[in-house]
């Protein structure tokens, strides 16, 4: 989640020290760096599902996953971003301890407030992210998972899973039911069930 920007300009290599001493993250996007604020328990519960079920699947292999904290360069001059879980398997990010530059898998949980820019600016910077092969949109308020996948013409094409249905990413070759991204998540339309019986 981004908020406003602070108002001083500063190189990528000044972000990246300024960032170490600060107390939370920021993003950094054309010079600008964006403090991120907190997202909903529904967020949080969906992207560590996500990672716990992808921990499970990778283990043992040479990819590397990552949930939150960890920040992803689109190249060595930014923009950084903090994906909500992202996959690397690439060996340049094997010994990697502050940036992932070459994830295939990049993950977002929407939310209202980011909605727009997860869906348009920020797909179009990863997507310059020469290593990246899928990059998914979960719905934190409705069951609804939207995956994008680059083909091998380049083109990135639309997979969407709903309820009832068994997601697959072959970017790391797994397959999930879609209700266990969801597991003690409370949806709205859950809420308004439960108000409309009472």
């Amino acid at each position: 989640m981004v908020a406003t920007p602070e108002p001083k300009y500063m190189s990528p290599q000044e972000y990246l020290e300024w960032e170490e001493k600060q107390p939370i993250k920021y993003e950094y996007i054309n010079g600008e760096v964006f403090a991120m604020t907190g997202g909903t328990l529904a967020h949080a519960t969906i992207a560590g599902n996500l990672f716990y079920q992808l921990k499970n699947h990778l283990r043992g292999g040479s990819c590397r996953h990552f949930v939150f904290d960890a920040k992803v360069g689109v190249s060595e001059k930014g923009p950084f971003h903090y994906p909500d879980v992202m996959v690397s398997c690439d060996e340049r990010d094997r010994n990697a301890d502050k940036v992932i530059y070459h994830p295939c898998l990049i993950v977002e949980v929407l939310s209202p407030s980011t909605e727009s820019f997860d869906r348009g600016k920020k797909f179009q910077q990863y997507r310059r992210i020469s290593t990246l092969r899928e990059y998914v949109l979960i719905g934190a308020e409705q069951m609804n998972v939207e995956v994008f996948r680059l083909n091998d013409r380049g083109i990135w094409e639309l997979y969407t899973y709903a309820e009832g249905e068994e997601i697959y990413l072959s970017s790391v070759d797994f397959r999930c039911a879609i209700a266990l991204l969801y597991e003690d998540v409370v949806l709205e339309s859950d809420e308004s069930e439960t108000a409309s019986n009472k």
